[in-house]
């Protein structure tokens, strides 16, 4: 789904955004500028680079209208690393300051992840090719010309004499290559073979003594788990989960771990996303001081450098947080934007209100986007063999019950489409496939809705449906 940036224009984004996420226009609107912005930094002049920072977002809106949903499918549309932080907890007991840098680390951890997945792409037709010849060997091992054996061009290794005729060697060959080709296919995908693997786990270190910061710790272990010998353990697998772990390993081999650690420090530096979700929860009125706000406040603060600008310490390097692009949201529904203290609120100066989903947005979410819940029940019942389809006028009832539960109980947003689903279809997912078999189709009607849908809208007791 990842597409360069200089590819994507603001519209373009929006238009991305709109196969996934109803409304919320103005919300998309601003991230998209926001990511076409981090393309126009990168292609200023060297000496602006530096001074042109990102306008960080505060999303303000009710849970389950699409906050998460916009972040993340902006990072998987740029191909950006992203990590989600849920900001209360870091009042939770237990809490130390530095704690908040671990957002940092998680995004340099999932940065790690996807440039490795990339260069193992570009390897991974030479790593196949290893495999194949560490499966053959197990299968067939290759004859080798001996001391002294004359081979057909005429030279000889050795003053002794061999034995071996050319036909053994040229039937093992010939062999050989039969079974290559019967791998390839996966005609003995079937077959065990024992292979050699590295067994998984280092030694685990206990450092005793005074307190130790997590990076400390990490370094420590990556340290002594590179100085112990790697350890090899024979299993016995079928041919092709073989090809599955060995590629894995000889990928592995053919990448080059300090290239990909910093380009992935460049790219979490220069395109990182970090979703700072319940970020209401931390912001407390400051008349007081006393009782959780103290804690708090003492979040906000411990956040405030982070996201201003400063350099973390990680395993894999120090990254600079200036050009990370950072995403706060939370409903507000109690706290207001201006509880955050001063400093905080003018680190994110873009503010963007999503609005309540209407009854019209359920009956939306039900049809359009490519990943909806009708999409997703289909798709799952199709592995059964079974064809599930709704009518419109079920998908409005759908939508019109999920939204009076919502006006009448506690707010979930779309959420609680899934409830909803879930009660209406959950007969059928249970009797599938032992009294609903192969090749069934089940219809889902404005009546049927209607019928097994009732109680749920008159029971004004609906705790056990909340989510």
């Amino acid at each position: 789904m990842s597409q360069p940036l200089d590819s994507l224009t603001p519209r373009q984004i929006v238009a991305e955004l709109d196969k996934y996420i109803i409304g919320q226009a103005d919300a998309k609107k601003n991230v998209a500028i926001a990511l076409r912005n981090r393309w126009r930094r990168m292609n200023a002049p060297a000496e602006m680079q530096r001074e042109i920072t990102p306008n960080n977002i505060l999303m303000i809106g009710p849970t389950g209208c699409g906050k998460t949903e916009i972040a993340r499918r902006l990072a998987q549309l740029a191909g950006a690393p992203f990590t989600k932080v849920e900001a209360s907890k870091f009042t939770e007991v237990g809490y130390v300051g530095r704690d908040v840098e671990s957002m940092v680390r998680d995004l340099v951890e999932q940065s790690i992840h996807m440039v490795q997945a990339a260069k193992k792409e570009q390897v991974k037709e030479r790593a196949a090719q290893a495999v194949e010849d560490l499966i053959l060997d197990a299968l067939i091992p290759p004859m080798k010309n001996p001391a002294g054996f004359h081979s057909n061009n005429g030279e000889q290794d050795d003053e002794q004499p061999s034995t071996m005729p050319d036909t053994d060697l040229e039937l093992n060959e010939r062999t050989r290559e039969r079974f290559r080709e019967k791998i390839r296919t996966g005609e003995i995908d079937h077959r065990k073979i024992d292979i050699n693997v590295q067994s998984g786990g280092g030694p685990n270190i206990g450092v005793m003594g005074g307190p130790i910061d997590d990076v400390s710790m990490m370094n420590i272990q990556e340290m002594i788990s590179g100085m112990m010998p790697k350890q090899k353990k024979k299993r016995k697998v079928t041919i092709g989960e073989a090809k599955r772990i060995l590629l894995e390993e000889e990928a592995a081999k053919l990448v080059d771990m300090d290239e990909v650690k910093e380009e992935a420090i460049r790219k979490a530096e220069n395109l990182g996303i970090i979703f700072i979700d319940e970020i209401d929860k931390i912001a407390g009125s400051r008349a007081g001081s006393s009782g959780p706000d103290v804690s708090r406040e003492g979040v906000q603060r411990d956040l405030l450098p982070i996201v201003e600008g400063s350099t973390v310490n990680t395993k894999y390097g120090v990254i600079n947080t200036d050009h990370v692009l950072f995403i706060a949201a939370g409903a507000f529904h109690v706290a207001k934007p201006s509880d955050l203290i001063p400093e905080l609120q003018g680190r994110f100066p873009i503010r963007v209100e999503l609005q309540s989903l209407t009854q019209n947005d359920f009956s939306r979410i039900l049809r359009e986007p490519k990943n909806a819940l009708t999409r997703q029940y289909e798709a799952m019942l199709r592995s059964e063999e079974v064809t599930l389809t709704f009518e419109e006028d079920a998908l409005d009832a759908l939508a019109e019950i999920a939204f009076q539960i919502n006006a009448e109980m506690e707010n979930i947003g779309a959420r609680r489409l899934q409830t909803v689903m879930s009660h209406l279809l959950n007969d059928f997912l249970f009797d599938i496939p032992d009294t609903i078999g192969a090749n069934a189709h089940v219809v889902v009607t404005k009546d049927l809705v209607d019928e097994r849908l009732a109680g749920l809208v008159k029971n004004r007791d609906l705790s056990q449906y909340i989510l």
